[in-house]
Parts: structure tokens; C-alpha cells; sequence
């Protein structure tokens, strides 16, 4: 059997990585966990940021409220108060998508 590398999944994310992910500035991630109380990263003892994967799932989700679904922040907001567990099986078939995509385009690409 081949050996298969596992996929590392890690327990805290800092602010930088964050950012990297998401590609926007820490001040609009600062700014969104003041907004929607579904963001709540801990804080270490030098007041730094951790996000964890629930956080960013959380951030996945009004990402793709705020900026592909053309939400307003109240809006998202309401949403995620009435619908949240379809906001969140709607992005866990977002990013299903994008993963056969992903594979598919390597297909291509080794053809």
C-alpha cells in the first residue's frame, strides 16, 4: 500500500496566517469580530490572536456572505442568526467544489 501523507491540521492560527488566507488586511478581521459574535479567537498573554477552525469557518462564511454574496453587514448578520447551519452546509459544498475543482485542473494539467 502506498504511503499517503496525512494532512496537518493545526489547533490555532495567528492573525498573519489569518490574513494570508483571506488576503485582506488584519483591521478587516479585527473589524468583522467586533461585528458578528460568531468570531471569538482567544487571546494569549500578549494580547495576540488565535483563531481556531471554527473561527475560520466562520470567517469562510460571511467572506462569502459579505463579498460573493453581495450581503450587507447587517444582513449577514441576520442570516447567520436565522440560517446558520445552512450557511454552514452551504460553504462545506462551497469548498467541496473548489477542492474537484482543484483536482480537476491538475488532471488537465498533467495531460
Amino acid at each position: 500500500m502506498p504511503y499517503k501523507e496525512r494532512e496537518i491540521n493545526k489547533l490555532y492560527y495567528t492573525m498573519g496566517e489569518v490574513t494570508s488566507m483571506f488576503e485582506v488586511n488584519a483591521s478587516q478581521i479585527r473589524f468583522y469580530e467586533r461585528e458578528f459574535d460568531i468570531i471569538q479567537p482567544k487571546k494569549n498573554k500578549k494580547g495576540n490572536r488565535l483563531f481556531t477552525q471554527e473561527d475560520i469557518a466562520n470567517l469562510k462564511i460571511i467572506f462569502n456572505l459579505v463579498k460573493d454574496k453581495g450581503y450587507t453587514l447587517q444582513g449577514a448578520r441576520e442570516f447567520l442568526r436565522q440560517n446558520k447551519n445552512e450557511a454552514q452546509e452551504n460553504q462545506r459544498v462551497v469548498e467541496s467544489l473548489q477542492k474537484l475543482k482543484n483536482f480537476l485542473i491538475e488532471v488537465r494539467d498533467s495531460l
